[in-house]
């Protein structure tokens, strides 16, 4: 007579074999595809079994997963189907105990949570059993097998690093527009690179050409509206699936696409945490945008910034919120509103008036069609003439020229000192080639101090190279061109093409009460014609704090 029972099932007065349940493990995906590990261990734990009379009645496979933790979903599955009130299994046989953890503390839990639920674990190649010196030796073995992985990890992340540092890719997936394409050999080692995908790459081109200069049809595109522009003219990511704002967000500040270095090594891959700046490293890859390109869209992703300019001024429907503002108290002028007769009727109104009262300013209401009218009308007629274009670059230029004499002297003084530092170092190196002289200790100190002497030098000549101005141009087919593109946007843009084109070239409007004011600056003029991009240095223009004392923050 048949008898049943949660544990092992008695027939006839013999107890029924053990049921148990095999769990294989490798750690990378290279080794399920190609290795011979997996086939071995079901070959010897299945031989194990059949040796003690066992019936294997269950398989859990984990092809490429770590064992220092615990997520990996088939380990997972194995621990709740054995731990269920049923009980399942007696006995779950591994090849080693490193299959199931590498990691000696968590080694123990797992097989004392078996066991309090009535399942014992077998390894094949290292036996254990109840005995307080064995239960020993199974701790002993957990440990030596965490101690080794974490030997194996420390040297894997080593051989990485140096190969980072010879510039090959390491096999993550690289960024949108580069492809990995194979470098060298090395015995059985292949070396890998990046290089450029052309059809991604001008996907990238795509996106940070929207950004800035819009389709054609429109003005300069937000994120939003570029990642709306790509999903609705059909580009997708390299998975196949539609672009998100914040994918393409990152995809504008990755510095990797202007100057063709790719960091690697500056997060942890475990916790996500920081590394020692130190052991970061550069690996070289081809540049996709151009680097004044790139710094464009960063200025403009600044500007941008809800931190930094308030949303409703790049996103609201006024064209002048956050440059115009009162000239009696310098608070902006916002839009303001009212119904009369079932009419709406919209206001350009001083913020310093409406939130702190006419002790504050008087205050000041101006219709926005009127305020927007005379600007545009005005930008159109007095600024963006090609004639006017053409005497305002030639006075920033008679300005700079001005200038440029004392740049030039200053250029010359430096260049001179440079080159005497180099002289006297290449005298006395060549004095310690010929023996003329022993490097004793004084010589040392003096080398040390021609050396930081050199050093100042050309850090003094490249910034002075730098902040010497540029050399102006005054194309007149350029400043033409630039005339006729800013009237027909003003004329046919849309609010927010308008802001981009404006803002572009105007700091600040100042409303009087019989004066309005358009201030901006020659030499941002000068920028935006050449194709540079401005910015505007004033600090956070909606956080009324800044400038509450009314002083050099203006």
């Amino acid at each position: 007579m048949n008898k049943h029972t949660f544990g092992n099932v008695v027939r006839s007065g013999k107890a029924a074999p053990k049921r148990a349940v095999l769990y294989l493990r490798v750690s990378t995906g290279r080794q399920a595809t190609n290795d011979v590990s997996l086939p071995s261990q079901r070959d010897i734990t299945t031989a194990h079994c059949t040796a003690n009379g066992w019936l294997v009645i269950d398989e859990f496979v984990e092809a490429g997963a770590t064992a220092t933790d615990d997520r990996r979903p088939a380990f997972q599955d194995m621990m709740e189907r054995a731990c269920d009130p049923s009980r399942p299994y007696d006995v779950v046989v591994i090849y080693a105990f490193n299959r199931l953890y590498r990691n000696g503390v968590e080694l123990e839990l797992a097989v004392r949570k078996l066991r309090k639920n009535g399942v014992e674990v077998a390894s094949v190649t290292q036996p254990t059993g109840n005995d307080p010196s064995q239960e020993l030796m199974r701790q002993l073995i957990g440990v030596f097998d965490e101690h080794t992985s974490r030997e194996i990890g420390k040297n894997t992340k080593r051989a990485m690093m140096q190969s980072a540092k010879q510039g090959f890719w390491n096999g993550a997936t690289p960024p949108l527009g580069y492809k990995i394409v194979e470098a060298e050999r090395r015995g059985q080692k292949i070396k890998k690179k990046l290089d450029i995908d052309p059809v991604e790459a001008e996907t990238i081109r795509l996106m940070f050409r929207l950004y800035l200069e819009g389709d054609g049809n429109t003005g300069p595109l937000g994120v939003k509206e570029t990642t709306k522009w790509l999903n609705s003219h059909g580009y997708r990511t390299r998975r196949g699936s539609s672009f998100g704002v914040g994918p393409v967000h990152k995809i504008l500040t990755n510095t990797c696409y202007a100057t063709g270095l790719w960091v690697y090594g500056k997060r942890d891959s475990r916790n996500g945490g920081l590394n020692d700046p130190s052991t970061v490293v550069e690996i070289p890859i081809p540049a996709l945008i151009e680097l004044a390109i790139f710094d464009r869209v960063q200025a403009k992703l600044s500007n941008n910034n809800p931190r930094t300019t308030a949303p409703r001024i790049v996103n609201g429907p006024s064209l002048l919120t956050g440059i115009a503002m009162c000239a009696s108290c310098g608070a902006g002028m916002t839009r303001t509103g009212t119904n009369r007769r079932g009419k709406s009727y919209s206001y350009y109104s001083c913020a310093g008036c409406h939130r702190k009262g006419e002790t504050a300013c008087k205050g000041r209401h101006i219709p926005t069609g009127t305020l927007d009218q005379i600007v545009v009308s005005n930008l159109k007629q007095r600024l963006f003439a090609p004639e006017r274009l053409a005497e305002l670059l030639q006075t920033l230029a008679d300005r700079r020229s001005a200038k440029s004499l004392a740049e030039d002297n200053r250029l010359v003084s430096l260049r001179h000192q440079l080159t005497e530092t180099e002289e006297r170092l290449k005298r006395l190196y060549r004095s310690i080639e010929d023996g003329v002289v022993e490097l004793d200790d004084i010589l040392r100190e003096r080398t040390a101090t021609l050396k930081s002497e050199h050093e100042r030098a050309r850090a003094a000549l490249d910034r002075a190279r730098s902040q010497c101005g540029a050399e102006i141009s005054i194309n007149a087919d350029k400043i033409d061109s630039f005339s006729r593109l800013m009237t027909e946007k003003l004329d046919h843009g849309d609010v927010n093409s308008k802001k981009a084109y404006i803002r572009a070239v105007v700091s600040a409007i100042e409303v009087d009460d019989t004066t309005i004011r358009i201030i901006g600056s020659k030499d941002m003029l000068q920028a935006v014609i050449a194709g540079k991009q401005t910015t505007n240095e004033n600090v956070r223009g909606f956080v009324r704090k800044w400038r509450t004392r009314q002083d050099s923050n203006l």
